[in-house]
């Protein structure tokens, strides 16, 4: 992409005490978050035609550890290929090469944040806060809503009316799932909890609970240590790789998220 073309697609907007250099499909930014490794925006994304957030990194070239600290989350996210799990939608940064490369941001689904409370109800002000300002503004602007019954939600049609445990009724299955489907998650059931829960117990089988952990084919990310500037090349051709897969909004090979099907 030439210099000019690059600079016609994109747009600097004051959040707080940072700059946000997005492209211009992104619109009507608003903070909701920020912490150590970035702050976080909703946004309007004009091409999709619904709501997003954007994560802009912080100084991911301050030290080598930031620098291999946002290697990490790219590649990492690269592997989260998953319709139930928020993946990236899109990658860019608003600078022309290498020698000038600073910012790295990233677009994620927001739309789940509506979906969990049209479902579950929007949380009880003691809930709120627990929350940053800046988010709990965010989340208090939101509609507000009552939720559904877990009967409601998931009825007995949806469980096996025969089964080979007579352990497995829907009753049973109704109540885990209203332990786990918890936003506040000081009160969410925990992993050892679940796993001995009657409607899982019967399938428990140490060997898999206890397997170690999916290997990342990249060796660099834990072994390998680099100066900043290999990690700042490292993560401007991942930059690169993702933006050449961004085709009409999403990263090719990713599943389009749930929210933009619906």
């Amino acid at each position: 992409m030439s210099r000019s073309k690059r600079d016609s697609n994109f747009y600097s907007v004051e959040i707080g005490d940072s700059t946000f250099t997005v492209l211009k499909r992104y619109q009507n930014l608003k903070p909701i978050g920020s912490g150590a490794q970035g702050i976080v925006c909703a946004a309007y994304d004009a091409i999709l035609e619904r709501n997003v957030a954007i994560k802009k990194l912080s100084r991911p070239f301050q030290n080598q550890t930031h620098a291999k600290r946002a290697y990490r989350e790219l590649v990492l996210m690269k592997c989260v290929n998953h319709k139930n799990i928020i993946g990236l939608l899109n990658v860019f940064t608003p600078q022309k090469s290498l020698e000038e490369f600073q910012d790295v941001c990233l677009t994620l689904d927001i739309d789940q944040w509506n979906k969990v409370i049209e479902q579950l109800g929007t949380p009880c002000p003691e809930f709120m806060k627990k929350l940053q300002p800046t988010v709990r503004t965010y989340v208090e602007n939101r509609p507000k809503y009552a939720g559904y019954s877990f009967e409601k939600l998931f009825p007995d049609v949806l469980f096996p009316a025969d089964s080979e445990h007579n352990k497995l009724k829907a009753s049973q299955a109704r109540d885990l799932l209203s332990k786990m489907l918890v936003i506040d998650a000081s009160k969410r059931i925990s992993v050892d909890e679940a796993l001995q829960h009657p409607y899982i117990n019967v399938w428990y089988d140490p060997s898999e609970a206890e397997a170690p952990p999916p290997k990342i084919p990249d060796k660099q990310l834990d072994e390998r240590e680099h100066t900043i500037e290999e990690w700042k090349e490292l993560i401007y051709k991942e930059v690169m790789d993702l933006e050449e897969r961004t085709k009409n909004g999403v990263i090719r090979g990713q599943p389009a998220p749930l929210g933009w099907l619906q």
